[in-house]
């Protein structure tokens, strides 16, 4: 996908220089310009998802805020959201709050949440959670690198839902779903009819 984009601009870029017979300073500057593009398409990362779905998670293990350290694969048998976030970012709130809307629900399912905070440190993330809480079981985690690598987070927040196999069924791609959203999302990953 990244190679045709490429492709497709340059050409665009080309046409672009060839129609205004640029020459001295223009010329220069669409050769650069052209060059520029390229390096910043080669080195940002690919606006696919996380991972395919349908694929395995990659499973991490990180510490909370106590220090112990959990694993994604801990908890296989269940219904697992893998929020991806931080503590500044206001539409990462905003999913904290339609997960804590949906929190009754999701408790009741017996769903995890692993709270995945990409670059904070405990005590931002301690005193975000004053703010912030959820009735279901929850893990705040602070990623040393592991995660975000691993789901290529480029955009924040970034909310999963991992079924009771280890498969990623949904990814948010810097979405907020809703709270009536994941509860479907859920119910889907339970394997049971949405509705």
């Amino acid at each position: 996908m990244k190679a045709g984009l490429v492709l497709t601009l340059k050409n665009s870029l080309l046409s672009w220089c060839r129609i205004g017979s640029f020459k001295g300073f223009m010329g220069t500057f669409c050769r650069y310009a052209f060059h520029l593009l390229v390096a910043m398409l080669v080195l940002m990362p690919s606006p696919g998802m996380a991972i395919p779905l349908g694929a395995l998670a990659p499973d991490f293990r990180l510490p909370d805020l106590e220090g112990r350290q959990v694993s994604l694969s801990d908890f296989r048998g269940q219904v697992v959201l893998v929020k991806l976030a931080t503590t500044w970012c206001p539409s990462c709130s905003q999913l904290s709050s339609e997960l804590a809307q949906a929190g009754e629900f999701l408790k009741e399912s017996n769903v995890v949440l692993l709270d995945v905070f990409v670059q904070d440190t405990k005590e931002m993330v301690a005193q975000y959670l004053e703010k912030h809480s959820y009735p279901m079981t929850f893990n705040a985690l602070i990623d040393d690198g592991q995660a975000y690598k691993a789901y290529n987070v480029y955009l924040i927040p970034r909310l999963l839902v991992i079924d009771p196999q280890g498969v990623a069924r949904y990814d948010s791609a810097g979405q907020v779903p809703t709270a009536t959203e994941l509860r479907g999302l859920v119910t889907e990953a339970l394997g049971e009819k949405s509705g």
